[in-house]
């Protein structure tokens, strides 16, 4: 005779392993070209300046740079408006380019000011 009853056995009981979805590099962070940036399902996060978007809506980038996220306001179909998340990779000469126009304005600001006195 058996010390313990037997176990029914049940058709639930199953679940599926983790598809490891979410932000992989995040924002201020460097990507190399083709460095998975999100895995998603749907498109929670669009795709902005050099990121492009996989079949399965995984956002990758295109270029390496800084990981930039943005959003902004969007029309819909119905003239509704809905906020988006972009997501952009801004290249190091772009950073670059950025921080030479900022210092030539302020050189030139810089001289007008000293011409005025």
């Amino acid at each position: 005779m058996a010390t313990k009853k037997a176990a029914g056995s049940t058709s639930l009981g199953r679940d599926s392993a983790g598809r490891r979805l979410g932000v992989k590099i995040t924002d201020g962070e460097w990507a190399k070209a083709g460095a998975i940036i999100i895995r998603q399902r749907g498109s929670k996060y669009y795709p902005g300046l050099n990121v492009k978007k996989g079949k399965d809506d995984t956002l990758f980038a295109l270029k390496s740079g800084f990981v930039k996220f943005t959003t902004k306001k969007l029309k819909k179909f119905d003239g509704s408006l809905k906020i988006t998340k972009i997501v952009n990779v801004v290249t190091k000469e772009a950073t670059l380019k950025k921080t030479v126009a900022k210092v030539k304005k302020a050189k030139k600001n810089t001289k007008s000011n000293s011409l005025k006195k």
